[in-house]
């Protein structure tokens, strides 16, 4: 095995000279391709194809990256993709002159070319573009993965997604997919009248959400900051400042582990709306994702992992307690002290730390027992007030907060609140998660006081909410896991 795979390594290298010493010729000769400019695209190939009968007998230019070559003495084939799939054309040394036929058969698999003719069917009845004349854009001094077997290697598929999305077609689509959902996410909030915002990645204080943030040190002002975890403190600012219907889509990053649905940096989008409350974030959520699923997909039926979601019909809505409940019997409007649902917790086996009161622990059995049946689209309401630290408590039962999380699949898609715009409640709130910090909680809360300066000036009742971006291009693309939506998913770094 060792010889063969020298023997391997010796043909690359000889391949590889190969191709650097049909550059230096190229470039000996004058036609060093490097020295190009530009190329007038007029056609991208899935316009042709499906739209062949305006296109029939007409003449295009495309570009695209040399897929295949077969040469036939005086005739020839290749197949060249662009952004939308991929095209075959038709090279005939009577079409294109004898020298320009030459300098194409020197051409590489992996070249960049423009091809320019008109668009025909073969006597096979594919769809093609008879080249009247074919230019070499870009050399291509490496050799793509082999033909058949593509890229599947999964380390090397993140670490070098430019190869992935050359020789995988459907990974492109997904992050076509991707922009698309993006844009119609715009769409929608714009028409709805609110105002895309953009706030500071730097932070003194990184808070809004329960997170580890990264820390890092800012030279000029020779202090330590944060990068933010979260858009919520600086977004509420605005609402302060009155701008009544604000959002940003952006990365956020915490200091945590890697799996199939975290990475430390991801794409978050928060939103905030005046004179509302979490059951307008409810609508506006039902909404959004009926709307991005409909223009992006053509549906409202989904499918994720075999398993289809129905975003037509209304979203469940049920309480936390009731949740909890539904699945395990247990009920905590029954139980009253954190004595109480420390012993309930032994009982069903749910691990829980010494300064977890009866709130976390509800919170505990939901994650437990509760979230994986979520496979539908459903809200959970009513958090208990130990996890929510920025959320209005509920009148009638101030030991929970109006707070929704929105999920699918059994994920944590969205989460909501009736915004808390009490600057004496949330100073007592930033006060209890100042005692969980000290106590080693890394994801706890600091009190930031130029966010509670601006709560006493006045925030008007608001409701808020964040949603992953990245989760919801995986569930809308049918990706296994978030380094496939993510372009340059966080890899630890390996020595060139």
């Amino acid at each position: 095995m060792a010889e063969q795979k020298t023997e391997q390594t010796v043909d690359t290298k000889q391949l590889l000279k190969v191709r650097r010493d049909k550059l230096k010729e190229l470039q000996g000769s004058g036609n060093d391709p490097f020295q190009i400019r530009k190329y007038d695209v007029t056609s991208h190939s899935m316009e042709i194809k499906e739209q062949f009968e305006q296109f029939e007998q007409k003449t295009v230019r495309v570009a695209g990256r040399m897929m295949s070559k077969r040469v036939m003495g005086k005739a020839s084939f290749c197949n060249v993709q662009d952004l939308q799939g991929s095209i075959q054309a038709y090279v005939a040394r009577d079409s294109i002159g004898e020298e320009e036929y030459k300098a194409f058969k020197k051409m590489d698999i992996g070249d960049i070319v423009g091809i320019e003719g008109f668009v025909f069917k073969t006597k096979t009845g594919e769809i093609s573009i008879h080249a009247s004349q074919v230019i070499l854009l870009s050399k291509s001094l490496q050799i793509l993965p082999e033909k058949y077997h593509g890229l599947t290697n999964t380390d090397m598929r993140y670490r070098q997604r430019y190869v992935d999305l050359i020789m995988n077609q459907d990974v492109k689509d997904t992050f076509v997919k991707r922009s698309k959902i993006i844009s119609a996410i715009r769409r929608y909030l714009d028409g709805e009248g609110f105002l895309e915002v953009e706030t500071p990645m730097l932070v003194a204080n990184a808070g809004g959400a329960a997170a580890r943030p990264f820390s890092t040190h800012y030279n000029a002002l020779d202090e330590d900051v944060k990068l933010r975890i979260s858009l919520e403190l600086y977004l509420k600012r605005l609402i302060v400042g009155g701008m009544e219907r604000v959002y940003e889509i952006g990365r956020v990053f915490r200091n945590e582990g890697l799996d199939t649905r975290h990475n430390p940096e991801f794409t978050l989008m928060e939103l905030y709306q005046a004179y509302t409350d979490y059951h307008g974030m409810m609508d506006l959520t039902e909404n959004l994702y009926r709307h991005v699923a409909q223009e992006v997909l053509g549906t409202t039926t989904i499918t994720y992992n075999g398993i289809e979601m129905d975003l037509g019909k209304p979203f469940e809505r049920i309480t936390m307690v009731d949740a909890v409940k539904k699945y395990t019997g247990v009920d905590f409007n029954e139980i009253h002290t954190t004595e109480e649902a420390q012993a309930v917790a032994k009982e069903h086996h749910v691990a829980f730390e010494n300064h977890h009161k009866k709130g976390d622990i509800l919170n505990l059995f939901f994650e437990e027992f509760v979230e994986d049946h979520l496979l539908q689209p459903t809200f959970v309401m009513d958090h208990p007030i130990e996890i929510s630290p920025l959320t209005k408590k509920k009148p009638e039962n101030p030991d929970y907060v109006e707070r929704f999380e929105f999920y699918m699949n059994g994920w944590e898609m969205a989460n909501a609140y009736s915004e808390l715009n009490d600057p004496i409640d949330q100073r007592e709130r930033f006060k209890a998660q100042e005692e969980l910090l000290a106590l080693g909680n890394e994801e706890a809360n600091t009190t930031d006081e130029d966010f509670l300066y601006a709560l006493e000036l006045g925030m008007p009742p608001t409701g808020g909410i964040g949603f992953g971006i990245d989760r919801m291009v995986m569930l809308l693309t049918d990706s296994p896991a978030i380094r496939d939506v993510l372009l340059f998913p966080t890899m630890r770094h390996i020595e060139q």
